[in-house]
């Protein structure tokens, strides 16, 4: 009986003793520096959304955050390095649709895009523009579409490099509408920007926060978004689903954490994302970009995530594009 007690006593100490340590080495965790991996060099859309909320957040989280460049590979080398982090609370990454594409895009990947995350937040989106050169033969999507029907590849559209989403998302809509038209890859948004300024290409899908300053200057000309809705940036711009019912494309952005991480410092992210980006100065900000802030819950993300693995993997297939 005495043993039993005494075992039962060891028992009560060695579980206090585990609580103790598991606190003790969260609160460690959480006076550090926190690692907000970006996927994309300084200046794409990407870095456009973290660092107007960097000042709040780190007000929310009251610790350091520290944007890490690592760029390169479509995304996949950033999240490669999100994989092999601790999953401590310390790290996570940015991620856009092309976490979702690189899935079915890539034939291997080092690491597992549904086992080796737990998603923090759905943090914003961000529509596509339909941008064309003044000299391109269409000034809305209705004579878009009739003009390439008429002929064939002979429009050409740029993209910020193969695979991605200003690529597929034309894909999906030449699916759409029985269109063909020809693709031309470039190495990033502005380099295809500078090639619509130039006349080198009929159109592109670009992200509405790159092509913007160009539109408002008169430089280029906007037959469409891609949104759901209107643009509050471009309000008289029709949606491409006014002419194509149905079709949306969104950009998105979230933050993923690597799988393990715990529950504790998920919901702490979580809830400092969401008030981050919720600041009225830094929401006002966002939005005069063409942000839109969603700010959901790890659980709705996690549900995007799959949603949008799925419909990508569609657009791949039927594109036939492949990165090696």
């Amino acid at each position: 009986m005495q043993d039993s007690k005494r075992f039962n006593r060891i028992r009560r100490a060695l579980c206090i003793a585990a609580l103790m340590v598991s606190g003790s080495t969260y609160a460690q965790s959480d006076a550090q520096p926190l690692t907000l991996i970006i996927p994309y060099p300084p200046g794409g859309s990407a870095d456009m959304l973290a660092r107007p909320m960097l000042p709040e957040l780190q007000k929310k989280l009251g610790r350091t955050v520290v944007l890490d460049y690592k760029a390169g590979a479509g995304g996949t080398i950033a999240t490669s390095a999100l994989a092999k982090a601790k999953p401590d609370g310390n790290t996570i990454l940015m991620v856009l649709a092309a976490h979702a594409i690189n899935n079915s895009l890539y034939p291997s990947l080092p690491y597992n895009t549904r086992k080796d995350f737990a998603p923090v937040s759905l943090v914003a989106t961000l529509p596509l523009v339909v941008a064309a050169p003044l000299a391109t033969p269409a000034n809305n999507m209705q004579e878009l579409i009739a003009y390439a029907k008429a002929n064939p590849d002979k429009l050409t559209y740029a993209s910020a490099g193969n695979g991605n989403t200003s690529h597929l998302a034309v894909e999906m809509f030449k699916a759409e509408t029985g269109t063909k038209m020809l693709h031309i890859p470039y190495k990033g948004s502005g380099p295809a920007v500078v090639a619509m300024l130039g006349n080198e290409v009929s159109f592109m899908f670009d992200s509405i926060s790159t092509s913007y300053q160009q539109i408002k200057n008169g430089k280029l000309k906007a037959l469409a978004v891609s949104g759901a809705k209107r643009s509050p940036l471009l309000p008289n711009v029709p949606t491409i689903s006014e002419t194509v019912p149905g079709f949306v494309v969104d950009g998105w952005y979230g933050i993923l954490a690597p799988a393990g991480t715990p529950p504790a410092a998920i919901e702490k992210l979580n809830k400092a994302l969401i008030e981050a980006a919720n600041d009225p100065k830094v929401k006002a900000q966002l939005n005069d970009s063409g942000y839109e802030i969603v700010g959901s819950t790890p659980e709705f993300f996690g549900k995007h995530i799959e949603s949008e693995l799925t419909r990508w993997e569609k657009a791949v297939k039927d594109s036939g594009a492949k990165i090696q």
